[in-house]
């Protein structure tokens, strides 16, 4: 079995964090090639070059260049894989013709996220219909996800992300870690996410300063870009400066979120399909303080593994950090379970496993 991999980018975002993991675990399994095609030559993850997998750029002069069909054209009746597998909704537009004149199988997984409701004038609502009714497997990672979206119950899949637990191996000493970070607190409060619209900073900030006012023994982490960090910079107190800590993009994160004392999730309506971060949490140990939207109830077991909230509620939100720092055993009997859930449930096994019986089925 062939199958190219075809998205828009590799740079540090979950969607492309999991087609790194899935071409890990594909690239271990026999009988499998696997090739993926890339339309911007930014590559973050350095790991792509040990996995040998032919790599294709496609580089694009417009958001929509036209152009690309017929590259992409050529390109795929140079390779002839049994299967396409679309990993964004543009590259869905630019697969489609393609796969049909050529006979390829198309899997359209561009669907990451659960909006509630999507709205007709999100683009990819769109790109939805227009792509929908000629995939031959439409695939989220979350349940939430397809519901959102309305896909039809034939076409319908879901496979979860899956975490490599690998990667958690040989961290470095939490010391070492806090110092280098300038962190003298005894706990910590993390949130590792892109400041963009889709999440909530705001509201995690607002609890923070409320906590912080109150006690010296916390400081906050907040690990990620984007184009929303400096207003959410410009919101700290001057006194809280040196608690609150924009640590910025980093590719090591799973060394820093092994220092956290509580790993929290804030989204907006954007709705979260199964998200990395919170993943990275529970691998780790953490117990989630997670907004109630979208995948989020798919991963996080309320109560058992951590707690979801109300979108933007923020005495909530400052009253279950609070109590995570204060019970220490109820943290520790979270973060426990939360790495039993990611081991026996969302491990990169099962969702390589549960790709390859997808592209098996289509190939029936």
């Amino acid at each position: 079995m062939k199958v190219v991999q075809f998205t828009d980018a590799l740079g540090p975002g979950g969607k492309e964090r999991q087609l790194i993991e899935l071409l890990k675990g594909l690239n271990a399994e026999s009988g499998i090639d696997c090739e993926l095609i890339v339309m911007a030559d930014d590559i973050h993850y350095s790991y792509l070059d040990k996995l040998d997998i032919p790599l294709y750029i496609l580089q694009r002069q417009s958001k929509k260049d036209p152009i690309i069909f017929l590259k992409l054209f050529k390109l795929l009746k140079q390779i002839q894989p049994d299967i396409l597998h679309s990993w964004n909704s543009m590259c869905s537009i630019y697969a489609l013709p393609v796969v049909k004149l050529l006979g390829i199988k198309f899997v359209n997984g561009f669907l990451r996220n659960a909006p509630p409701p999507i709205s007709i004038k999100n683009k990819d609502w769109l790109r939805s219909k227009l792509t929908f009714p000629f995939s031959d497997a439409i695939v989220a990672n979350s349940i939430a996800g397809l519901d959102a979206y309305h896909v039809p119950s034939r076409k319908a899949y879901y496979v979860h992300n899956g975490f490599d637990i690998a990667r958690i191996a040989n961290l470095p000493d939490s010391e070492e870690v806090r110092n280098r970070l300038g962190v003298e607190t005894d706990k910590i409060v993390g949130m590792v996410a892109a400041f963009s619209d889709k999440k909530d900073h705001a509201t995690l900030l607002s609890a923070a300063q409320i906590i912080l006012s109150e006690r010296n023994d916390v400081s906050f982490l907040m690990v990620g870009d984007g184009y929303n960090l400096e207003t959410c910079r410009d919101k700290i107190l001057p006194q809280f400066k040196n608690r609150i800590k924009f640590l910025g993009k980093k590719t090591k994160v799973e060394e820093i979120v092994n220092i956290f004392s509580v790993g929290v999730l804030c989204s907006t309506d954007y709705g979260e399909g199964i998200s990395n971060s919170i993943m990275e949490y529970m691998a780790l140990g953490k117990p989630v303080i997670a907004t109630d939207c979208g995948g989020n109830r798919e991963l996080v077991a309320n109560g058992e593994t951590g707690f979801l909230i109300g979108q933007g509620n923020i005495k909530e939100l400052t009253a279950k950090i609070i109590q995570l720092l204060d019970q220490t055993d109820l943290a520790a009997k979270f973060g426990e379970a939360g790495y039993k859930r990611i081991i026996s449930e969302f491990s990169l096994e099962k969702m390589t496993g549960n790709f390859i019986n997808l592209y098996n089925q289509i190939l029936l």
